[in-house]
C-alpha cells in the first residue's frame, strides 16, 4: 500500500475533522490549519479534550464488552481516524487474540499511517480500506473486506464520533441500516455521537466553526441518536452519556455530562 499517493492527496489548505480530533487527543499528526480550527473549537467548548478522551475510552470499553460477553471476533470500524494507540484491534486482540478488524476511512492521512493500523497478532488479522461511509455499498464490496471478515458470522459495526459528520440530507439512518442489513444475527452496533443536549448555545458555536471550515455537521439529541439502534437489542445502560456507559473504576472527580456531551450505546442484532 503506497503512502506517497496519500501524501500527494493530503489537503493542507483547510482543516480536517480527523486531524482536529488528533489534536484534541494530544497527537502530532495534524497541520497548523487543523490546530487553528481545533483551538477555535476549544475556545468555544473548552471540554472538547474531555469529550475526545471519553469517546476513545467508550470505544475501548465497548470493544472489550463485545469480545468478552458477546463472543464477537470481527469488527468493521468506519471513520477510523488517525491511529492512536491502543487502536481497536489492539484492544480486541488483548481479549481475543484471533480477532479480525477492518478499518475504513476516507482521509488520505489515515492511509499514510495505515501500516500502524495493521500490526496484528499472529492469530488475528487486520486491514485498511479507503472508503466513505456515504457510499456503504462500495465499502461493503471492497475485496479487502471479504478477505478479512466472514459476513456469515457476527460482526461489530463500530461508528465512533462519525455519524455527526453525516447530515440529515445524506440519510444517516439509511446508511447505518444498509450496513447492518448485511450482517448476521448476533452482530452489533457500537456508536458514539456528539450532542447539543446539555449546552445548545455552545454546540451551535461548534457547529458554526466546523461548517465554516468546510465540514458540515449535525449534532443530535438523545432521541435522535437512539434511532440508530431501532430494531436492535440495546445493552444496558441503553443510550447513555459516554462516561456513564459501563464505566471502569476511576480515581478523582468524574466529568460532567455537559463536559462529555456524547451519547453512546451498543445494540445487538436479533
Amino acid at each position: 500500500m503506497s503512502t506517497s499517493h496519500a501524501a500527494r492527496d493530503i489537503d493542507t489548505s483547510r482543516p480536517h475533522s480527523a486531524r482536529m480530533y488528533d489534536y484534541y487527543l494530544g497527537g502530532k499528526d495534524h497541520f497548523e490549519v487543523d490546530k487553528q480550527a481545533a483551538e477555535r473549537v476549544a475556545e468555544a467548548y473548552p471540554a472538547i479534550f474531555v469529550c475526545a478522551r471519553e469517546n476513545r475510552a467508550f470505544m475501548h470499553r465497548a470493544t472489550r464488552v463485545l469480545a468478552r460477553e458477546h463472543g464477537i471476533r470481527q469488527w468493521l470500524d468506519i471513520g477510523t481516524g488517525i491511529p492512536t494507540e491502543p487502536n481497536l484491534h489492539q484492544v480486541a486482540q488483548s481479549v481475543v487474540p484471533d480477532a479480525r478488524v477492518v478499518y475504513a476511512d476516507n482521509d488520505p492521512l489515515v492511509l499514510k499511517y495505515a501500516e500502524r493500523l495493521m500490526r496484528s497478532t499472529s492469530e488475528g488479522r487486520t486491514t485498511y480500506i479507503e472508503a466513505d461511509v456515504n457510499d456503504p455499498q462500495s465499502l461493503l464490496n471492497a475485496p479487502e473486506l471479504a478477505q478479512i471478515l466472514d459476513l456469515d458470522r457476527p460482526v461489530a459495526l463500530s461508528l465512533n464520533a462519525l455519524m455527526h459528520f453525516v447530515t440529515d440530507a445524506q440519510d444517516p439512518y439509511g446508511i447505518v441500516r444498509r450496513l447492518l442489513d448485511v450482517l448476521p444475527s448476533g452482530s452489533a452496533l457500537a456508536l458514539s455521537h456528539c450532542t447539543p443536549d446539555f449546552d445548545p448555545e455552545t454546540w451551535q458555536k461548534v457547529t458554526d466553526i466546523y461548517t465554516s471550515a468546510g465540514t458540515p455537521v449535525r449534532f443530535r439529541s438523545q432521541k435522535d441518536v437512539a434511532r440508530f439502534f431501532d430494531g436492535l437489542d440495546l445493552l444496558e445502560p441503553g443510550v447513555a452519556v459516554g462516561h456513564r456507559w459501563r464505566p471502569d473504576a476511576v480515581e478523582g472527580d468524574a466529568p460532567t455530562d455537559a463536559e462529555v456531551s456524547l451519547w453512546t450505546g451498543v445494540g445487538i442484532k436479533p
